[in-house]
């Protein structure tokens, strides 16, 4: 599947009258968090096709619309993706979002312990995928990268190592995240690590994403 895939920053490529010519045929959209929700209304009513997201760690759970202020707590058209798994044509798919915790914010930031009882419950749907296609996961949708992959020292980035944890077990074909900024062309931001390929998507990349084998 041709997947575009968007996370952290408004991009004037994008949120633009023209888009559809700059990323052509997509078949699948997927935010990986901080995004406003205009943004991604924007990218899903231009693109058309399903979209699935994850909050970042700044979260914007609540966005307000329009002259009378609505409260928005998630973006029109798109689906969340956290602690889910769903089967997006030949692809599946689950999303964990949020990042590492470093400070006292209600929502979005996790500690190790956190993220893993967060993966200890999406196990059981995962265990369900591998019985009845043969494989559990092919792309983990997150904001944050797993530690020492793609991150940074200071605490607000750096990855989860849970994230390492959950590609040695459950081995999904490829794990998108953003939440790293790149400012220079010469940051690694594709890595191989076992049977999982690390991509950071910041702040857009289109990306061919194929089913893992059946095991």
């Amino acid at each position: 599947m041709r997947v575009l895939a968007i996370s952290d920053k408004v991009e004037p490529i994008i949120y633009s009258a023209g888009i559809c010519r700059r990323v052509g045929e997509v078949d699948l959209i997927l935010s990986c968090g901080d995004l406003p929700f205009y943004y991604i209304e924007y990218v899903v009513s231009m693109i058309n096709k399903n979209c699935y997201y994850v909050f970042g760690n700044h979260g914007r759970e609540i966005e307000y619309s329009g002259g009378d202020w609505q409260q928005k707590h998630a973006p029109q058209g798109a689906v969340n993706l956290h602690m889910r798994t769903v089967r997006e044509d030949s692809l599946l798919l689950a999303g964990l979002e949020g990042s590492i915790r470093y400070n006292d914010a209600p929502r979005f930031q996790y500690t190790e312990s956190e993220m893993m009882r967060n993966i200890l419950r999406l196990a059981p749907a995962l265990m369900r995928n591998q019985v009845r296609h043969g494989r559990w996961l092919d792309v983990l949708v997150a904001h944050s990268p797993p530690f020492g992959i793609h991150d940074k020292p200071d605490l607000p980035h750096q990855g989860f190592r849970s994230f390492l944890t959950f590609m040695r077990w459950f081995k999904p074909r490829y794990l998108l995240h953003g939440h790293i900024h790149l400012y220079r062309r010469d940051v690694t931001t594709v890595t191989q690590f076992e049977e999982t390929e690390v991509i950071n998507v910041y702040p857009f990349r289109l990306l061919e994403l194929e089913p893992g084998r059946r095991r």
